[in-house]
C-alpha cells in the first residue's frame, strides 16, 4: 500500500514504529550532512530526516527533491531533537530508509504556505494549488462539517431529504435566469433553478410534510463579495406551520451549528426586528448589530436656522460615535469623501464633537446656537468625547441607505465588527410589494407565492403597497443568512396575487398552472426558508468573501479563471457542429 499513516497522526507514542507515508514535498532543508524534508499532505505534516552517512546515495536522491514532488517514504519514527510546538507532528520525524518519487513536480507560482506570495488573481488561477494551502482547506472542511450538522438535526426533527430537477422551466419574477438549450425541443429553453421554490410546494401538496435539500441555485446577477453566479441554499419547506413554528425551529438550528461548529453557546431567543424599523434605524434590511450607532432623525432640531442644506431636506439624520471625537480634520475630510463616492451618492456630510466640557463644536456653527446644538446633542444621548456624524437628503429611503454605509465604514474604521462576535437577529413584517420603476408596476419583494398578513389581506384591493408579507429574513453581522415565508395555499388568493403583479389569467396559467392545479387537491398551510450554506461557512470562517469557502469559485466577471487557456474556461463558445445540433444562431450585438 502506499501509506500505513497520513501526515498528520503520528506520535511520541509510535516511537520506534516502521511507517510508509506519502505526500507533497512542503520544502527541503540541507545541514552539513543531514537532509530535512517536511512532507504534506490533508492532514498535516511530518518531518523526514536522511542522513548522508548512514546513506548517502539516498540523501543525495533527497537533495534532488523540489517543491510539491509527490514521493512516498518508508522509515522508522524517531523522537526529535528540536521539537516544533506549532505541529501536532512536531515530537517525532521519520528516519527514512525508502524513498519513491511518484511524480515530479514544476515549481509552483506561489508558496504553498498559510502565508502564501500569491496574489488573488494568481491563486485563483492555479486554485487546485491554492486548495492545497491549509487554510483554505481547512474552508472546506468546516463547509463539509456544516454540511453534516445540517443533516444531523433536519433528520433529527423528522424532515426527508429529497433531490428536485435541475432543468425547469424560466420563471418571469425575480432574477435573471440561467437557460440551457433542448436539442430534442427545437427553439425551447429549460432553466436552472434560481429556488426550488415551486417544485417543494408541490411536496408540500404530495403530503411530505417535512422536506429539505441542500441544492445548487444559480441566478444571472451581477456579483458582489457575498455572491456567485451559482451558489448552494439549505432548502427547506414544512407544512402545517405558521410563521412563529419556522422560526422557532430554524433559530434552533442556528444554535445549533453554533454550538457544535463555534463551541459557542447561544442561550437567548434571537432579537425581532421589523421591516420598517430596520430601516428607519439602520438603513439596511440586515442591520449589523454587534455595535450601537442607531440612527437618530433631526429633521425638528436642525431645520429652520438658516443652514439652507439642512432646510430644503426631506431627511435628516446621523449616528453618533462613541470616543471618536479625536479624528482629526484629515479623518473626516476622508469621511466625506467618502460618503461622496458614486456608489454611495451624498453631498456631503455634517459633523460634531462634543468637547470635554459638553459644548458642542460642529462644522456648521455659524447657522445654529449653542443652545440648538445642545438639542441635537441630547437627541443622540451623547457625552463628551463622542464624534457625531449628519447626512441629509431630499429622498428619505435613499439617504438612509447612504448613512448606513456610513455607520458600516466608520464601525470597520473603530474596529467595532469583531468577526469573533455574533449578532442575530430577524427581520419581520417585509412589504409584501415593492414598485418597479423599470417595470413600471408593483414587484413581489420575496416572490408571488409569498402569502400576506392575515390583517392585511384586505387592502389587496384598496392598498396593495400597504400590505405587509408573512415573511422573515435571519441575520448574522449584517448577512442575510437565510430567509422564507408562509406560502399562499389558498388558489383565489394567489390568482388575486398575480393580478396585482400584471399577470393576465392567461399568463398566470401558462407560467404557474401546474402548482394551482395542485392545490385544488387540496394543499395544506406550508411555509419554509432557505439558509445560504456559503454566507454560513463564510461567517464560521471570518471569511470577507464567500469565494473562499467555495472549491471552485467564478471570479466578479461570472468567469473561471483557473487556467483559462487550458482547462475550466467558461463561459466559452460553442463550436458550430454544437450550435447547429440546438439550432441556435449567435448575433452578439455591439
Amino acid at each position: 500500500m502506499y501509506r500505513t499513516n497520513t501526515c498528520g497522526e503520528l506520535r511520541l507514542s509510535d516511537v520506534n514504529k516502521k511507517v510508509t507515508l506519502a505526500g507533497w514535498v512542503q520544502r527541503t532543508r540541507k545541514m552539513g550532512g543531514m537532509t530535512f524534508v517536511d512532507l504534506r499532505d490533508r492532514y498535516g505534516i511530518t518531518q523526514l530526516v536522511f542522513n548522508e552517512e548512514v546513506n548517502a546515495e539516498l540523501c543525495a536522491e533527497a537533495n534532488k527533491l523540489g517543491r510539491e514532488f509527490v514521493i512516498q517514504v518508508t522509515g522508522t519514527v524517531n523522537e526529535r531533537f528540536n521539537k516544533n510546538k506549532n505541529l501536532p507532528t512536531g515530537d517525532i520525524e521519520i528516519i527514512v530508509d525508502e524513498l519513491k518519487v511518484l511524480n515530479a513536480a514544476l515549481t509552483p507560482p506561489f508558496t504553498i504556505e498559510d502565508n502564501t506570495d500569491g496574489g488573488d488573481d494568481l491563486r485563483m488561477k492555479y486554485r487546485y494549488l491554492d486548495l492545497r494551502r491549509t487554510a483554505v482547506r481547512k474552508n472546506l472542511e468546516l463547509r463539509h462539517k456544516m454540511t453534516m450538522e445540517v443533516r444531523k438535526y433536519l433528520d433529527s426533527k423528522g424532515f426527508l431529504e429529497v433531490e428536485t430537477p435541475m432543468l425547469i422551466g424560466s420563471t418571469p419574477e425575480g432574477a435573471r435566469d440561467f437557460v440551457v438549450p433542448s436539442r430534442m425541443n427545437p427553439g425551447q429553453f429549460y432553466a436552472l433553478p434560481q429556488s426550488p421554490q415551486t417544485l417543494k410546494q408541490l411536496l408540500m401538496v404530495s403530503g411530505f410534510d417535512r422536506y429539505f435539500q441542500i441544492v445548487k441555485c444559480f441566478r444571472d446577477e451581477d456579483l458582489r463579495a457575498d455572491r456567485q453566479p451559482e451558489f448552494t441554499q439549505i432548502d427547506c419547506e414544512m407544512s402545517f406551520v405558521q410563521q412563529e413554528d419556522i422560526i422557532e425551529l430554524f433559530e434552533g438550528m442556528a444554535k445549533h451549528l453554533f454550538k457544535e461548529i463555534r463551541g459557542v453557546e447561544l442561550t437567548e431567543p434571537f432579537q425581532r426586528m421589523s421591516w420598517a424599523d430596520a430601516m428607519k434605524y439602520y438603513g439596511s434590511d440586515k442591520p449589523d448589530l454587534r455595535f450601537d450607532m442607531k440612527f437618530v432623525e433631526l429633521m425638528d432640531i436642525m431645520k429652520g436656522h438658516g443652514f439652507g442644506v439642512f432646510d430644503s431636506a426631506e431627511y435628516i439624520g446621523g449616528i453618533c460615535a462613541k470616543g471618536a471625537a479625536t479624528y482629526t480634520r484629515k479623518q473626516l475630510d476622508a469621511l466625506t469623501e467618502f460618503v461622496k463616492r458614486p456608489q454611495i451618492g451624498a453631498k456631503g456630510m455634517v459633523y460634531a464633537r462634543v468637547e470635554a466640557d459638553g459644548n458642542v463644536k460642529s462644522s456648521v456653527d455659524k447657522f445654529y446656537t449653542q443652545e440648538v446644538l445642545q438639542q441635537m446633542k441630547a437627541a443622540f444621548g451623547a457625552e463628551p468625547g463622542d464624534l457625531i456624524l449628519i447626512l441629509s437628503g431630499d429622498d428619505t429611503m435613499k439617504t438612509r441607505k447612504q448613512l448606513c454605509e456610513l455607520r458600516l465604514e466608520v464601525a470597520n474604521q473603530l474596529g467595532l465588527r469583531d468577526k469573533n462576535k455574533f449578532a442575530l437577529l430577524w427581520v419581520v413584517d417585509f412589504p409584501m410589494f415593492e414598485w418597479s420603476e423599470e417595470e413600471g408596476r408593483l414587484m413581489a419583494m420575496h416572490h408571488p407565492f409569498t402569502h400576506p398578513k392575515d390583517e392585511d389581506i384586505a387592502l389587496l384591493d384598496t392598498d396593495p403597497a400597504a400590505v405587509r408579507a408573512d415573511a422573515y429574513d435571519m441575520v448574522c453581522n449584517g448577512v442575510e443568512v437565510g430567509g422564507g415565508s408562509i406560502r399562499i395555499h389558498d388558489p383565489k388568493l394567489q390568482a388575486k396575487m398575480f393580478e396585482i403583479l400584471g399577470f393576465t389569467p392567461e399568463k398566470a396559467e401558462e407560467q404557474f398552472g401546474f402548482l394551482m392545479n395542485a392545490f385544488k387537491y387540496g394543499a395544506p398551510p406550508h411555509g419554509g426558508l432557505a439558509y445560504g450554506l456559503d454566507r454560513w461557512v463564510s461567517i464560521f470562517a471570518g471569511l470577507d468573501s464567500i469565494r473562499d469557502c467555495i472549491a471552485f469559485p467564478k471570479n466578479n466577471s461570472g468567469r473561471d479563471v483557473m487556467l483559462d487557456d487550458v482547462m475550466l474556461d467558461a463561459p466559452a463558445p460553442l463550436e458550430q457542429k454544437q450550435l447547429d445540433e440546438l439550432n441556435l444562431i449567435v448575433d452578439i450585438k455591439e
